[in-house]
């Protein structure tokens, strides 16, 4: 987030030919080396149990090619890049193989400005390596050590609290980076810009003027590969719990003080212990879950959850959870928060949407169609980038009719270049030391602590109606009336409203 001021890196890569490295950070700091992103000085030593320097450039290479916005590399700067990696062949359990990772990375008085530790291994692993690197004094440097940590951590309250306790049992809050790319995306970041760089938005980011908040992020796949983690995951834990509340606290928060890491982190932690508290014996009204079954997809059937492979045949997984929240603080009283996220649904699409009260009275006639639409601000993160305010004008000619209308602003035709990939912002902030975008300990647990009633209600009290909601819709009909009580509804997200329009010929 801020102009680098390190020179001289050097990244320890555990878990270097594994799927996410080869997927997501391979490709991302080939893409930073191509945009000259990287510190002038910069190496990666990447580890793993079955690993040489060879092997590894390979693994990069075809994950690069696959993935990389670059697309394939050309073998010019393909070299000048393998150039970079070494590889280092270890058990992460075995405490002698540290030492001779202190002894491979020793580099005398030319030390590097910063020198980071990513743990791209599963969580139970975390601790080893903690204990590890402590073991050989590679913790010690406050100022340039630094250890990332990718979700997710733990499973629980519990779970999370006994992975933190050994990461800051060696290392200080300030050198571990837990990392959540969903921070990373280019349109999450200008949430802060549109919010705290316009004088327009600030005086009605408010419950005087808003009715209330959805944020969606559905996903049109379904389990797929990840069927192992899954099952013992779910919705809630995978998405909710980090992704979606990290979301809500960047466009609940107080103004900062100063474009500040620790600042802005304050400000996110106090949304999260603002948020009401949800009774136990009242998660009912508060939380739904759902599963999909077989549907349609594309064009093509598709099979339900509990069909899929490797998915126990009478699984009780929530693909789908839907939250209601409420912030109880002066800006925000009486404002419900509702959070959705699910697989297998009518169309990928990542947003926020600001719908603002209506107008307390209406002197326009029925017949104008005034409330065909609801007036609101909506923050697009995927697929498309953008925002769109969309509100209410009148229609060229006579009678008097009145309808929806969009203000866009897009990403891709007012920069007109590609937006850098979250891992890609991530990367580059940790190797400046810049923890904006990271998560804190106290964040991670007051999220932790405000979704156990929940996490605890669907573990004691198995879903009856699994599989819930066909593949290719919204979701389950117990979502519907989760904000119907309320006496509001979902908005259907304006990605599909382009599409239909698109198709259709229609024009907001």
């Amino acid at each position: 987030m801020h102009e680098s001021t390190t020179n001289h890196a050097q990244l320890v890569l555990f878990g270097a030919m594994g799927d996410l490295t080869w997927r997501l950070i391979g490709p991302a700091l080939y893409n930073l080396y191509c945009d000259k992103q990287l510190p002038a000085r910069f190496s990666v030593i990447g580890i793993d149990r079955d690993i040489d320097a060879e092997r590894l450039r390979q693994r990069w290479h075809d994950g690069v090619s696959r993935f990389s916005r670059q697309g394939a590399p050309d073998d010019a700067a393909w070299q000048d890049f393998a150039r970079l990696l070494d590889a280092h062949a270890m058990d992460l359990t075995d405490t002698a193989g540290y030492s001779q990772l202190k002894s491979l990375l020793d580099t005398g008085n030319d030390k590097p400005d910063a020198q980071v530790f990513y743990l791209a291994v599963p969580p139970r692993l975390f601790g080893a390596v903690a204990d590890g690197l402590a073991s050989a004094d590679l913790h010690r440097e406050r100022n340039r050590s630094r250890i990332v940590v990718e979700k997710p951590l733990g499973d629980c309250l519990e779970a999370f609290q006994a992975i933190d306790s050994t990461l800051r049992a060696h290392f200080e809050e300030k050198q571990i980076y837990r990392m959540d790319h969903f921070l990373g995306k280019e349109t999450v970041q200008n949430i802060l810009a549109m919010r705290f760089a316009n004088p327009i938005f600030e005086p009605i980011w408010n419950r005087r003027y808003i009715d209330h908040i959805a944020v969606t992020v559905a996903e049109d796949i379904g389990v797929g590969h990840r069927a192992g983690y899954y099952e013992h995951a779910g919705a809630l834990r995978d998405m909710v719990q980090n992704h979606l509340l990290q979301l809500m606290c960047l466009v609940a928060m107080e103004p900062p003080v100063a474009y500040d890491a620790d600042d802005i982190r304050d400000k996110k932690l106090d949304v999260l212990r603002a948020c009401r508290p949800i009774p136990p014996d009242q998660v009912e009204a508060f939380a739904v879950r759902g599963q999909y079954a077989g549907g349609w997809n594309r064009g093509q059937a598709v099979p339900g959850y509990r069909d899929e492979e490797n998915i126990a045949p009478h699984s009780n997984v929530e693909t789908y959870a839907a939250v209601k929240l409420l912030v109880d603080n002066w800006r925000w009283q009486n404002v419900p928060f509702y959070l959705r996220t699910g697989k297998r649904m009518a169309q990928a699409v990542s947003e926020i949407s600001i719908r603002f009260r209506d107008i307390p009275h209406n002197a326009f006639p029925a017949t104008t169609g005034l409330n065909s639409q609801p007036v609101r601000l909506v923050i697009q993160i995927q697929p498309q980038e953008g925002i769109i305010l969309k509100f209410m004008a009148k229609e060229p000619g006579s009678p008097l009719r009145l309808r929806p209308v969009d203000m866009r602003f897009s990403y891709a035709n007012t920069f007109n270049k590609a937006s850098p990939g979250a891992y890609e912002t991530l990367l580059r902030d940790v190797l400046a030391g810049d923890a904006t975008l990271f998560m804190r300990s106290d964040q991670v647990e007051a999220a932790w602590n405000l979704l156990m009633p929940v996490l605890d209600a669907w573990t004691d009290n198995p879903a009856p109606d699994f599989p819930n909601y066909p593949a290719g819709t919204w979701g389950p009909e117990a979502a519907e009336r989760l904000v119907a009580r309320d006496g509001r509804a979902w908005l259907t997200p304006s990605q599909v409203i382009t599409q239909d329009q698109s198709q259709t010929g229609k024009h907001d």
